[in-house]
Order: C-alpha cells, then sequence, then structure tokens
C-alpha cells in the first residue's frame, strides 16, 4: 500500500509540472503575440485564459485520479 501513495505523490508531482510547464509556453506565446500585435491583445488575452483553465482542469483531472488509485 506504501509504493501506491509514493506512486500517486509522483504521478501528482509529474501532472503539476507539466501543467505549469504547458502554461508557462503559452504565457511566453501570448505575450510575443501581444508585443507583436498590441491591437489583438484583448483576443489572444481571451484565448490563453480559456487554454490555462483547459490545461488545469486536466492537471486537476489527473492528479484527482492518481490519489483515486492510491485509495484502492
Amino acid at each position: 500500500m506504501t509504493a501506491a501513495y509514493i506512486a500517486a505523490g509522483f504521478g501528482a508531482a509529474i501532472t503539476t509540472i507539466g501543467a505549469a510547464y504547458g502554461i508557462s509556453k503559452i504565457a511566453t506565446a501570448s505575450v510575443e503575440g501581444i508585443a507583436r500585435q498590441p491591437e489583438a491583445g484583448g483576443a489572444i488575452r481571451v484565448s490563453m485564459i480559456i487554454s490555462a483553465a483547459l490545461i488545469e482542469g486536466i492537471a486537476l483531472f489527473s492528479t484527482a485520479i492518481c490519489f483515486f488509485l492510491s485509495s484502492k
């Protein structure tokens, strides 16, 4: 049972790192896009927020699955 807890912790950590990396790539690309075309800043910002929310949702879902599988 202890191995399941350790595996769940590693799974949650990897999920968090992946989500942080994905959101940082989105933020980098959107800031560069806004710097190149300031008039498109509103549309770029909205799509960035939607993409970041989807990534966070997937990360939360996979972290929850890691912890649910460790309790079996």
